[in-house]
Order: structure tokens, then C-alpha cells, then sequence
């Protein structure tokens, strides 16, 4: 029966929204409601939730304790900038500060990923003196000029001429390496990329940034060694690192954030999604070092904003007292066994790679061509089956799972039986 409210708001969406807002599956759903690892639709159809909304909602939907915390707080005070103080916005950098391992602690609010991107880089400036950035060929950093313009995916680059001062390296990806070599016979060679790069700029590099791993990039997991490579280089040549951890931050990769899984530490470091669990707030959060060259008056209007921080506490406080780092770790175990054990069966699958509950398995032909189309086809069949996972990658043909992080057996369980099911569908 055809989902005549879906119609309507496609309608809307046609004549209202500007053309490059799009969206999912050919006949999308509209989703109205949410509780804990399941999205319900406007017909009443439920979901398994296997990719947060881009890893946005790593406590689940609508958990009551963080709910109550956004409610209490709209209920008291819903607006003031950072011009004025709160409690709540200055409790959580203090939180945050503690969260945070190492000596990242000086706390920047902002509403988004994009946002704090951007205040990294010209933080990055402002404490260096120089104009220069380093970003990786299969990043993506945001959708503002300059985020965009340090995005190495041409799939999200609207503007295709990036700014004169961004060098792009090529993003550690061992199983198809530019360059045709094995990791650690390589030495690095990717890494050392960057060393040439600031060898033809002296003195003009100000930062490079990178995601621990890559996500829109098709979910690279660097060789282990090469950031601890990196951050030597740049240290030699007075170069900041800044890691863009919006989606690997906040236990995501079994860890509280991405860049500890390299025993390096970074300049700088940005925050997103998870940290509000839907609600919108960013942050970018320097050593005391760095955060102190940026001494002329700055504000967010909305930075800091009393609910978005009373709710991002509380999402704090929730993921130490249920230890998600934990369960990312035991629950993305069981995840990468279901697909190791798909990809043994169907050779479509070219290699399963991650960390923690941030997975992806690549789609290949027997050509050795990208299955983009075959990621469309099950990205379609599991939305009929109940099941919404995300696609990734330069080339769309990484099937990728990032569900909530307080996934339990049952739900498990009920992955591992839809994906074989999707898979025998359609190519077994």
C-alpha cells in the first residue's frame, strides 16, 4: 500500500528544500518516533537502528535519563550565548576536560561538526602564525568554505576547487595503497607524503588534520603506527595536530576517543554528535598551550547553549556509569564476527574493517569494481526488512554499521539474521 503521508512530505521537501538535501531509498519512510535502538515510521513500521543517525546517537533514542535532563533544563532556562554565564555550559567543560584523556582541556562551544572544524583551523592559525593546512584524500571535515574546503571526498566537496592554502595526503588505506606497496614494507610511505609536503612549504603549515578513522572515507582504520610517524613529522616542523573525532569520539571505537587506539596526543580536538546524543552541539577543545593564543573576544550565539550542555552532561554521566566503552568493544566483536563470517560466504565482499562499533564491509566485483549498485539493492532490502544501515566510501559501496552503542543480544542476533538473509536474497 503506498505510504501516502511519505508522498506528502516528499512533495514539501520538492518545492521547499534547496535540491542538494537528499535522502535515502527510493520510496523513503518518514520517521516519527524513537526508543532505544529502534526508529518507528509514520505508518507504525519499526527499525533497527544500525547507524545512529551518522553515529550521532551512541546512547540510544530518547532514554529517559537524558530526556529528563533536556525537559528539566528547557523548563528553567532555554537561551542565553556565551557571552553571559550558565552552569550548565561551564560545568561540561569541566566534564569534558575530565572525559578527555590527556591535556586537551580548554573547551570552545559551537553547534556542530562544521563549526568546530572550523574554529580548530583558525585556532590552529592564530596559534601558529601561518596560513597552510594538511587534510587526507578521503576526508571529510564538514560543510562550511574552508571544512569543506580541507574535505578530501569529492562526493562531498560541493566546491570543486578547494582553497589555495589546503595540501592534500593520501589517506592511509593499506588494502588499496596509491602506491602499490604492503604495510610495514611500506615504511610509512603515505606518511612520509607529508613530510615532502611541508619539505616544498616551509614554514607555512599551520595544522593537519584527520579523522582516527576515516568515516565518509569508508571506514580506514590506519596501520597502527602511522600517527605516532605523523605526529613526529609535524613535530619537527612545529606543525599542530588536530583530530576531527565527530564520529569516532565518545566510546564509538571501544575507547573514548579514536586517537587513544594510537598513544599519540593531539593539539586539538573536535566534538560532535554523540556528546548531545541528538541535540545540536560542537566543541573544539585545545591544550592550555594552544587555546591561549586565542585571546580576541569570541562568542557563539548558540554555542553553549544551557540545554544542549544540561543534555550533553548527562550523556556524559550516562556512558560512564553504563561503561560504553566496554560495550563498544564486546558488541563490535560480535558485529565484525557476523561480517567476517558473511564475507567467507559471499565473495562480494572485499574486506570487513574497524574498531569498536564503527564497522564497515566493502563491496567489490569479481572485476574488481566498486558494487555500488549491489550496496543500493541491500541498503533497499534491509529497509524492507526492518533493518537501516549506512553506505560509505568514495565510490558509495561500503555497507557500514554504526548502531547505538547499548545494542543487546536480541538486537544482535536479529542483525546477524537480516544482513545473511539480504546477502542470500540477492547473491547467494
Amino acid at each position: 500500500m503506498p505510504d501516502t503521508h511519505a508522498e506528502q512530505m516528499l512533495v514539501l521537501k520538492r518545492e521547499y528544500l534547496i535540491p542538494c538535501v537528499y535522502h535515502f531509498y527510493r520510496e523513503p519512510m518518514v520517521l516519527e518516533r524513537g526508543e532505544g535502538c529502534y526508529l518507528f515510521d509514520s505508518q507504525g513500521r519499526r527499525y533497527l537502528d544500525c547507524y545512529s543517525g551518522v553515529g550521532v546517537t551512541n546512547c540510544g533514542h530518547c532514554h529517559p535519563d537524558i530526556t529528563r535532563a533536556t525537559l528539566e533544563q528547557a523548563g528553567r532556562l532555554q537561551h542565553t550565548t556565551t557571552i553571559y554565564l550558565t552552569e550548565p555550559m561551564l560545568r561540561l567543560a569541566e566534564a569534558l576536560a575530565g572525559f578527555i584523556p590527556g591535556k586537551c582541556k580548554r573547551s570552545f562551544f559551537c553547534t556542530s561538526g562544521s563549526e568546530a572544524n572550523e574554529g580548530a583551523l583558525l585556532l590552529a592559525k592564530l596559534a601558529t602564525g601561518r596560513q597552510d593546512f594538511i587534510a587526507l584524500s578521503r576526508a571529510l571535515h564538514g560543510r562550511t568554505f574552508l571544512t569543506a574546503g580541507v574535505t578530501g571526498l569529492a562526493f562531498w566537496r560541493t566546491d570543486p576547487e578547494p582553497p589555495r592554502n589546503v595540501h592534500f595526503a593520501p589517506s592511509p588505506v593499506c588494502s588499496d595503497c596509491p602506491y602499490r606497496l604492503r604495510h610495514p614494507e611500506c615504511d610509512l610511505r603515505c606518511a612520509q607524503e607529508i613530510e615532502y609536503i611541508l619539505e616544498k612549504n616551509p614554514g607555512r603549515v599551520a595544522a593537519f588534520i584527520a579523522e582516527p578513522v576515516h568515516g565518509n572515507g569508508g571506514i580506514i582504520v590506519p596501520p597502527p603506527d602511522y600517527f605516532q610517524r605523523v605526529r613526529a613529522i609535524l613535530d619537527q616542523q612545529g606543525v599542530l595536530l588536530i583530530m576531527d573525532e565527530a564520529q569516532t569520539g565518545f566510546c564509538r571505537t571501544g575507547k573514548r576517543f579514536g586517537f587513544e587506539h594510537y598513544g599519540i596526543q593531539p593539539d586539538i580536538i573536535t566534538v560532535c554528535k554523540a556528546l548531545g546524543n541528538g541535540l545540536p552541539i560542537g566543541a573544539f577543545v585545545a591544550t592550555d598551550e594552544v587555546a591561549e593564543k586565542y585571546t580576541r573576544p569570541g562568542a557563539s550565539t548558540f554555542g553553549g547553549n544551557p540545554v544542549c550542555a544540561a543534555t550533553a552532561l548527562s550523556v556524559l554521566g550516562f556512558m560512564e556509569q553504563q561503561q560504553l566503552e566496554r560495550t563498544a568493544r564486546g558488541n563490535g566483536r560480535q558485529l565484525k564476527d557476523l561480517l567476517e563470517t558473511l564475507q567467507r560466504r559471499f565473495c562480494l565482499i572485499r574486506e570487513v574493517r574497524g574498531l569498536g562499533m564503527m564497522l564497515g564491509a566493502e563491496l567489490v566485483r569479481e572485476n574488481g569494481e566498486p558494487a555500488a549498485e549491489e550496496m543500493d539493492l541491500l541498503l533497499e532490502t534491509l529497509r524492507e526488512d526492518g533493518f537501516l544501515v549506512g553506505k560509505t566510501g568514495p565510490d558509495r559501496n561500503v555497507l557500514t554499521l554504526m548502531p547505538p552503542l547499548i545494542m543487546g543480544q536480541v538486537e544482535i542476533d536479529a542483525l546477524g539474521t537480516g544482513l545473511k538473509a539480504a546477502f542470500t536474497k540477492h547473491f547467494g
